[in-house]
């Protein structure tokens, strides 16, 4: 299983996947804000997805995993 876990601390402004989507390395899958930033998170390798652990709106802590692939 593969882990995509939030870099930094902030609000999930919007999820880009759902279960069972394909995703390649590179690509947006949750986009946070903080700090009145927005920050992209990127997927580092590529796979599917089998469990999106983050809602839109929720607050995630520096090293919180995001979603999980296979």
């Amino acid at each position: 299983m593969k882990e995509i876990k939030a870099a930094m601390a902030g609000t999930v402004l919007n999820v880009f996947i759902g279960v069972g989507d394909e995703v390649n390395a590179g690509q947006e899958v949750i986009m946070l804000e903080s700090m009145k930033m927005e920050i992209p998170v990127e997927a580092s390798e590529g796979g599917k997805v089998t469990e999106v652990k983050a809602n839109i709106g929720d607050f995630v802590n520096e090293g919180d995993v995001l979603l999980v692939m296979e």
